[in-house]
């Protein structure tokens, strides 16, 4: 029984059938879930009982129930959404910045939406590499967050230039970038990379709710600035990553349980129509995190804990 499920930019992508298009609808959305075991087949029974908390990273989590192989079940010690926030936002941090970023300590690196699902986990990340964190955020109160979990720099690009800081307060340009935007900030981070620069793509959520799903990139110049600086832009994407999954995941998990990690959820209590309650609400949980006004990992309460009855 699914209790609380994770809300990602890429569900755009996925329900739109850009990752898998020859999956033709109706299909099951929804990338990770945590909830309780209520029925066993024989296989899992040696390492689950009813009543277990279990969550998983796999398609089809947007459901009160569902059948989850075992070996795709990762068990946690407690039905509490910040377990979840760790499966792809925190893993997708966790394993593009030791596989891609290469970070070493003194470095600079720019976290662009750093105050969302994952952005809150790269700064955190960063940090503990002993590297100075610039994150881009919307807000004040986001800005005060970042601050919180360690962000050296936040910019509120609402009401300050980001274009202008990076090349006044950061002249010798940025090590490492952690990018989840695209388009214009995408370009503006490939301008600012400093010698032997990193780029790293997570996504583009700019262009994700248009016809393609990719934003327009004017990257005609865009050889002469990378080889000008032994730069380089590396993509990321976690599925090709499953082999680093399981060591990052007991990590962060460690992490967590010793306090060394904050795990942000946002359930919508600010949203206009009130907190995110129930399936029918994953529609403006969408909505919420594409404009912008969530302050951590977006998460939908699709049952209350325990209490239930199981239907099975």
């Amino acid at each position: 029984m699914l209790i609380f499920v994770g809300i990602n930019a890429s569900d755009i992508n996925y329900s739109a059938g850009r990752y898998d298009p020859s999956v033709q609808p109706p299909f099951d959305a929804g990338f990770e879930g945590i909830g309780e075991v209520v029925g066993l087949g024989l296989s899992a029974s040696s390492q689950y009982t009813v009543g277990d908390a279990v969550a998983y990273f796999n398609s089809g989590a947007f459901a009160e129930y569902t059948v989850v192989p075992a070996k795709l079940s990762v068990p946690v010690p407690s039905v509490r959404p910040e377990f979840l926030t760790l499966l792809v936002s925190s893993a997708t941090a966790y394993i593009a910045l030791k596989r891609l970023g290469e970070l070493t300590k003194g470095e600079t690196v720019l976290v662009t939406a750093a105050a969302g699902g994952t952005g809150q986990f790269a700064v955190q990340f960063a940090k503990q590499a002993g590297c100075h964190v610039i994150g881009t955020c919307s807000s004040n109160e986001k800005a005060g967050f970042l601050k919180s979990i360690g962000c050296d720099r936040p910019i509120n690009y609402k009401t300050e230039d980001l274009a202008k800081i990076l090349k006044t307060e950061y002249p010798k340009g940025i090590d490492v970038v952690y990018e989840s935007i695209g388009g214009n900030v995408f370009e503006l981070a490939v301008n600012r990379l400093a010698q032997k620069g990193r780029l790293i793509v997570i996504g583009f959520i700019s262009g994700y709710q248009s016809a393609s799903g990719i934003p327009q990139f004017r990257g005609a110049t865009l050889p002469v600035k990378l080889l000008q600086k032994s730069a380089s832009i590396r993509g990321f994407f976690l599925p090709h990553f499953i082999g680093d999954y399981k060591e990052a995941l007991a990590s962060m998990m460690q992490m967590f349980a010793k306090g060394k990690l904050v795990c942000e959820v946002d359930y919508g209590d600010l949203a206009q129509e009130g907190r995110f309650v129930g399936l029918e609400s994953v529609f403006r949980a969408v909505d919420y995190m594409y404009a912008g006004k969530n302050l951590g990992k977006v998460v939908v309460e699709v049952a209350p804990p325990s209490n239930s009855q199981s239907k099975l």
